[in-house]
C-alpha cells in the first residue's frame, strides 16, 4: 500500500516540533524531513519555507503545499511545482508575534527611545518631553490578518492609525483607505511608517524614491513584510540624506544582510533578523491537519493562495 507522506523543508524552523504536533493531529501521516524523503513518489503533501530552486521536481504525486511563512511569494511563479494548491497558515501565535513587534518599534520611536539609546552610549542625561500617543500619527501599509490586528492593537493604545490597502477594509479605529491616490495622501500625512504588505506583482518596488520624498523630513520607517516592496537603493539614500529619519528593518533583498551592507553603517536603521514574526508549530498545527484532511476527501483546503494576487 502507498504511503500518503510529508515532506518538511525549512532552513530555519524545527522539524522535530512540527513531526510532534503533526503526529498528535494525523498519526498515520508519515512525515519526511529533507533531504531524507525516502521514495518521493510516496509524498503527497510539503511542509515548506524558501524551498530552493528545483526542489519539488522529485514529487510527481504531490496534493498539497502549505507555506511555513506569513508570505507566499517563494510558491509562485516557481517552473519546478505543478498546479497543486498553496495554503498559508492562518496562526494565532504569528499574529500575536508581528503584533507584538509592530508595537515595539513604534513606541519605540514615539516615546524617543531610540534617542535615549544613542545618549546612554555617549553617557549623557537627555531628557525629551513625552508627547500624547494621540498626536503620533502612525500608517500601516497592508491590512491583512497580520496588518489588521497590528492596526487595531495600535489604535487601541491610542496611537491616530491609518490603514491602507489593496481594498478597502473596515477596521475599528483605524482610517482605512485604498487605491494609488490614497496612499500618495497618506504618506504626507503620517510621521512612523509600518509596512506589512505582501510581495506581488502589484507591490513590487511600491515604495521607491519618489513616495518616500512624500513622506515629511526625518519620518519613521518600519518594514516587517518584505523587502521586495521597498526600493533598498533609495531607502538607503533617504536615510544617509536624513529625509527619513530612522528605520527598523527586519527583511532584507539579500539574507543574511551581508556583513559589508551600508546598512550595518547607518547609526539610524535598527536591523532584525528576519523574525518579527515566525510560526507557532502547537498553534498552526490544526490548519495543517485540516487541510490536509480536506485534501484526502476532495475538498477545498483552508487558506488557499490566490496566485494571481500573490497572497
Amino acid at each position: 500500500m502507498k504511503q500518503d507522506a510529508l515532506v518538511f523543508y525549512s532552513p530555519v524552523d524545527d522539524p522535530s516540533a512540527w513531526r510532534d504536533a503533526l503526529a498528535h493531529e494525523l498519526p498515520d501521516l508519515d512525515f519526511r524531513v529533507d533531504p531524507e524523503v525516502g521514495d518521493p513518489d510516496e509524498i503527497s503533501y510539503a511542509l515548506a519555507w524558501l524551498p530552493p530552486k528545483g526542489f519539488f521536481q522529485r514529487f510527481r504525486n504531490l496534493k498539497l503545499v502549505t507555506n511555513l511563512g506569513a508570505g507566499a511569494d517563494a510558491l509562485l511563479n516557481r517552473d519546478d511545482l505543478a498546479p497543486v494548491p498553496i495554503t498559508r497558515l492562518s496562526d494565532p501565535g504569528m499574529v500575536s508575534l508581528m503584533t507584538s513587534y509592530v508595537i515595539f518599534a513604534v513606541t519605540r520611536y514615539a516615546r524617543d527611545i531610540h534617542i535615549f539609546e544613542r545618549a546612554k552610549r555617549r553617557g549623557e542625561w537627555h531628557y525629551v518631553h513625552p508627547r500624547p500617543l494621540s498626536e503620533i500619527k502612525v500608517a500601516v501599509l497592508g491590512l491583512g490578518e497580520l496588518g489588521a490586528n497590528a492596526a487595531q492593537s495600535l489604535a487601541a493604545m491610542g496611537y491616530d492609525v491609518r490603514g491602507w490597502s489593496r481594498t478597502l477594509k473596515d477596521i475599528p479605529g483605524v482610517a482605512c483607505c485604498a487605491g494609488r491616490e490614497a496612499l500618495d495622501a497618506m504618506l504626507g500625512e503620517c510621521e512612523i511608517f509600518v509596512i506589512l504588505l505582501p510581495a506581488t506583482s502589484d507591490t513590487k518596488a511600491l515604495l521607491g524614491a519618489r513616495e518616500l520624498a512624500l513622506m515629511p523630513h526625518g519620518a519613521k520607517f518600519i518594514n516587517a513584510s518584505r523587502a521586495a516592496v521597498v526600493d533598498e537603493e533609495a531607502l538607503l539614500a533617504a536615510l544617509r540624506s536624513g529625509a527619513i529619519g530612522e528605520a527598523t528593518l527586519d527583511v532584507f533583498n539579500v539574507e543574511p544582510l551581508p556583513a559589508d551592507h551600508p546598512f550595518w553603517a547607518q547609526e539610524n536603521v535598527l536591523i532584525t533578523p528576519h523574525l518579527a514574526s515566525i510560526t507557532v508549530p502547537h498553534l498552526a498545527v490544526r490548519n495543517v491537519a485540516e487541510s490536509i484532511r480536506r485534501i484526502r476527501r476532495g475538498e477545498e483546503p483552508l487558506h488557499r493562495v490566490d496566485p494571481r494576487r500573490g497572497y
